[in-house]
């Protein structure tokens, strides 16, 4: 059962203003230039960051944009993991891949699994997380290995004999 507690507005408005608060700061550019290419107020941003004030859903997504950061991505880790993932992943590959990858995910699973989309059972979900995790991890050790053989053949080239 979902705890309708962490929904209060309130609560809501805290994390939020949190974690725009963070994009903005990591930005390193002045509030107003933020407030500017986001088409607020730059009173309203300073409200928005302190919590006073709700950000309306294009406003959040432009305040990230103009931060610098992957928009969807942490909107959406605020939505489905709250906001201390959405900070964490705050300007980074990780970020821009989570963006990516949501972004592609519905499409490619209908292209996949054609008619077998509505056979999909929620309770894969986490297991499937986990499968697509450790997938990836090994495409990232198989890179590195690759980067590393490939690195010792130059490494034996420019050490051979010159003609």
């Amino acid at each position: 059962m979902t705890n309708m507690a962490l929904f209060a507005e309130q609560q809501v408005r805290a994390d939020l203003a949190r974690l725009l608060l963070a994009a903005v700061e990591a930005s390193g550019r002045a509030r107003c230039d933020i407030a500017r290419d986001a088409q607020i107020h730059k009173d309203a941003l300073r409200r928005v960051l302190a919590g006073e004030r709700s950000a309306s859903l294009g406003e959040a997504l432009r305040i990230l944009a103009a931060s610098g950061v992957a928009p969807h991505a942490h909107l959406l880790l605020f939505l489905v993991s709250g906001g201390d993932h959405a900070i964490a992943w705050l300007q980074s590959d990780l970020a821009q891949f989570f963006e990516d990858f949501s972004g592609e995910l519905p499409s490619a699973l209908e292209r996949v699994l054609g008619n077998q989309v509505h056979d999909v059972k929620p309770r894969w979900a986490k297991g499937t997380a986990h499968r697509v995790a450790r997938l990836l991890s090994d495409h990232i050790d198989e890179l590195e290995r690759k980067d590393a053989l490939l690195g010792d053949v130059f490494a034996g080239a420019e050490g051979g004999p010159r003609g």
